[in-house]
């Protein structure tokens, strides 16, 4: 979900987490502290708190949702980049943050490691009862942006490479590389070995897929690497993303995750529709906007939410 996250641009936005909360881009140098101005200039006093992941793409699809409820009427503070799932979902249990993009299939095995749910619908009914009290889903996205595994073209050709089926004939040891939180995530090495009983070593680098995730691949530093399937990257860079006919990645839909004190009508009718309207191929683009063209997740955002003409 998520990741996932970079790529040139936003690598600055993409910090370690340390212990429970990971720092986010702000200057009071606490994530979770509500009582800051936010980025449209407001208070908290009453306003809905949206936080991101340190991530750019999900940065910007935060900024997307607090741009819309703004234009509704609805005051936002803005807490962004505050780190991986273990610093933000207690904050959202507690309500400290209360709205924020999340990944349908990750965020099920976050809660729920064994689940057996694969399709993106039944992952999403199977993530309405595995939520803790207080916090609900509202609708889901078309668009994606799950894990995927990925390798160069060049070692895609020389080993007849294409799915992760195919990874067992390769003779030549593999290193899988990715954030750390990878090698103990039900994807990970372990469930390479289980599901397609495929042998992999683990290098962490930390930047969810990014720049320095793509030179290790091209440097042979590493064989195979996750980066989230929305990534501009992966064409620009003529990766393969190899083919997971088992399954071991559930389908991982944008999904809102909303504290449910938060969730009142007017904000779920507008979360709603911005969800409704969100496609894949959207979210690929406003991905290559930030990678390619090094614009502003607020930018981004604007011109998104201007073409999409909802409110």
């Amino acid at each position: 979900m998520f990741t996932a996250i970079t790529k040139g641009r936003l690598v600055a936005g993409l910090v370690a987490v340390s212990a429970a909360v990971a720092l986010a881009g702000c200057s009071s140098g606490d994530p979770l502290d509500t009582s800051s101005t936010s980025a449209a200039g407001s208070t908290d006093g009453g306003a809905i708190v949206i936080g991101s992941q340190a991530y750019y793409s999900n940065e910007i699809i935060a900024e997307i949702y607090a741009q819309a409820l703004e234009a509704n009427g609805v005051e936002v503070t803005r807490q962004f980049n505050i780190g991986q799932r273990d610093a933000y979902l207690p904050a959202l249990e507690n309500g400290e943050v209360q709205l924020f993009p999340e990944y349908s299939g990750n965020l099920l095995q976050y809660y729920d490691p064994e689940t057996t749910a694969k399709t993106s619908d039944d992952v999403y009914a199977a993530l309405a009862g595995a939520l803790p009290e207080g916090l609900e889903v509202l609708d889901q996205s078309p668009a994606t942006d799950q894990d995927s595994y990925n390798v160069t073209k060049e070692f895609s050709d020389a080993n007849s490479v294409t799915s992760l089926e195919d990874l067992a004939k390769v003779t030549t040891p593999l290193t899988l590389g990715g954030n750390s939180e990878l090698q103990t995530r039900p994807y990970g090495p372990d469930g390479l070995k289980s599901t397609y009983d495929v042998t992999v070593g683990f290098t962490p680098i930390e930047d969810s897929g990014g720049p320095l995730t793509i030179q290790a691949l091209k440097d042979n530093t590493v064989q195979l690497v996750n980066i989230y399937s929305a990534d501009p990257n992966i064409k620009t860079n003529d990766l393969v993303t190899l083919e997971d006919p088992k399954g071991l990645f559930l389908a991982s839909n944008v999904v809102p995750l909303i504290n449910t004190d938060a969730a009142t009508p007017e904000v779920t009718e507008v979360i709603n529709k911005v969800s409704a309207a969100l496609t894949a191929e959207d979210l690929v683009d406003l991905n290559s906007q930030s990678v390619n063209d090094q614009e502003s997740p607020d930018t981004i955002a604007k011109t998104w939410l201007e073409k999409v003409a909802l409110f």
